[in-house]
Formats: C-alpha cells, structure tokens, sequence
C-alpha cells in the first residue's frame, strides 16, 4: 500500500484481488443455498418413495380384491338371492410348498354348479412328520377374469393352523359363482374355473402374511 501522512490508500491491485474475493465469496452464497434446497429435495423424495414401498402392498392388495385381477377372489356374508340355469364346472387343484411336510389333496376333484348356487367341499391335509407343523394357505382361480364372480362364504385361506403328527384333518370351503358373471360378456367363453390352494409352512405371522400378495390371493 502507498501511505501519505495519515491516509492510507490501497494499491489498485490490492483493490482489485479484494473486490475479486468479496465477488467469490458473495457469489459462493447462492450456490450453497441452491445445494441445500437440491438436498432437501432429494431427502424429500427418498422419504417419499419409501412411504410409498411401505403403502404399495396394501394398496395392490385391495386393487385386486376390488377388481379380482390376478384370480382374486371375493368373501361374501350372504348367499345370493337368484340361481340361474347356466353352470359351470369348479376343479379344485391342492398344491404344498417343499418346506412343509404336509400331505394336501381336494376331497373331490370337481363339481358342476350353477351360477348363483351355494356349494361346498371339502379340502383334506395331514401333517407327515413326527413334530407339530405350523401352515398357512393361499389360493386363486383361474381364468383370472373370473375373480371378481368367484365368491367365498366360508375358508381356511390365511389363518395359521398347528397340525399335530400323523394327524388328518378335512376343512370345508363354502363358495358360489356370482350371478353377475352372466352379464359379461368376456365370461360367455367360460365352461369351467380351478380353484387353487398351496399350503406353506409359517415362518411367523408377519412372513406369511405377506404371501397373499406374491400370490395375488386374498
């Protein structure tokens, strides 16, 4: 710097690299104000996604049970009021997971009912090992399309059941096919349904619960 007296005055240069570091430094501001709304932003959308990874299962789920996609079927609390003539052949299929050892079969291999009649069979399962077996059962129909007219009144689907060594049990499925399967068109092609069940064995509540989704299944 050049001093006179008691008056100091900056070197242009000094002056100028001052004026050059205040323009950084001001200029430095915007730019972490612009970098911690971009964090915000990002924090705001990976919270979001998760939110919505923890809502998606049990809106898929009421999707399919509202629509019957994927062969989802319906629960009913009363049986219908009209049974029309056409009828419909139901196979019933029974299928176990490899990590239970349970033995799994439909008591009858079809029945031929008529839209809007109430029917019931039965399922039948033994434990073949020598320890209690905890299992759970899913199930669906095919064709899919008909999941929304394939309505049960009673069933075993998701509950947990302990079954004892050597023990067989016969479990009743109470279903009917909906009148209003009459009515679509996309159904005129139908003769037949195969109602599925497969048994897993349960791992704890939480685990099993989450197969009614993997397998489209109420």
């Amino acid at each position: 710097m050049d001093c006179a007296g008691a008056v100091c005055l900056r070197h242009p240069r000094v002056r100028a690299d001052d004026d050059q570091a205040w323009r950084e430094r001001d200029g430095a501001r915007p730019v972490n104000k612009r970098a911690k709304l971009t964090t915000g932003i990002l924090t705001a959308v990976a919270v979001g996604m998760l939110g919505l990874s923890f809502a998606a299962e049990p809106l898929y789920s009421t999707f399919c049970r509202i629509t019957g996609f994927g062969g989802t079927t319906q629960v009913a609390v009363e049986r219908p009021k009209e049974v029309l003539d056409r009828q419909v052949r139901v196979a019933f299929d029974a299928n176990v997971d490899p990590a239970a050892p349970l033995k799994f079969k439909a008591v009858q291999a079809h029945v031929d009912v008529k839209l809007g009649e109430t029917m019931m069979v039965f399922y039948e399962v033994t434990n073949i090992s020598s320890e209690p077996v905890k299992a759970m059962a899913t199930f669906n129909v095919v064709p899919h399309k008909i999941g929304r007219y394939f309505n049960k009144i009673q069933c075993f689907c998701f509950v947990e059941q302990t079954y004892e060594p050597g023990v067989t049990v016969q479990i009743p499925v109470v279903f009917f096919v909906s009148p209003d399967m009459a009515k679509d068109w996309q159904a005129d092609d139908v003769k037949g349904i195969t109602l599925s069940y497969t048994y897993y064995r349960a791992a704890g509540p939480q685990a099993d619960a989450r197969r009614e989704d993997a397998s489209l299944t109420y």
